[in-house]
């Protein structure tokens, strides 16, 4: 069950030890710290992070398994990184998915689910007009998480948190106009509208605007 804790400076904090570690070197590698080819030794990781060669080598594969690392047996973890056409390609995939994502969640939102979108909805107003850039973009993905879960399928929401993983910390010489936090708080308004009314169609069409202009918003 989702709560508001992503408001709070200490969401961190209710995060696993293995899920930070694994977090960290996600980041390193999506923000360019690690580089492509780069050997990540086991034996330092377990060094770094306090932790034991099982809990590592299950992070290894995890990250693995995302496509980050490249573990080749008898030489060990290797990084292969992210491109541009990666970030491209994510964009792309969350514009196909976050439409139908919406939709469901419109026809599935549970009582408690809509309770908690119209309260993240109203700090987003409220934070727009403060300016608070950092703060908006952790009410932003507050607010998409919502929609995630409140869709109702996993595979769907641990996808669309993936690309927003990636997005976030690969996208990092975004350019932000002086309009933005105005400009994507009407985005989010039209999608927030479409739950109010009960209206599916109306928040895909809201939710494919908002996706195309992300987009857009990184040329």
């Amino acid at each position: 069950m989702l709560s508001l804790d992503f408001l709070n400076n200490d969401y961190e904090d209710t995060k696993s030890p293995a899920q930070k570690a694994e977090e960290y070197i996600a980041i390193d590698i999506l923000t360019g710290n690690l580089r492509r080819g780069q050997r990540i030794v086991e034996q330092d990781l377990c060094e770094k992070f306090g932790m034991s060669r099982t809990p590592v080598r299950e992070i290894l594969g995890r990250l693995a398994a995302s496509g980050l690392i490249e573990l080749i047996p008898n030489r060990g973890a290797f990084v292969v990184g992210i491109t541009e056409r990666d970030v491209d390609d994510i964009f792309y995939m969350k514009s196909l998915l976050y439409p139908q994502c919406v939709k469901w969640a419109i026809e599935r939102i549970t009582k408690d689910e809509y309770e908690m979108l119209e309260e993240t909805f109203a700090f987003m107003e409220f934070y727009t007009a403060t300016e608070d850039l950092e703060k908006m973009q952790k009410i932003n993905r507050g607010f998409e998480a919502i929609i995630y879960n409140a869709s109702h399928n996993t595979e769907m929401e641990s996808a669309l948190l993936k690309y927003d993983f990636i997005i976030r910390y690969a996208n990092l010489d975004i350019k932000y106009p002086l309009n933005y936090l105005t400009t994507v708080l009407e985005e989010h308004r039209a999608i927030f509208e479409a739950f109010r009314a009960r209206n599916p169609e109306a928040g895909a069409e809201a939710a494919q605007i908002h996706a195309f202009k992300s987009m857009m918003r990184r040329k």
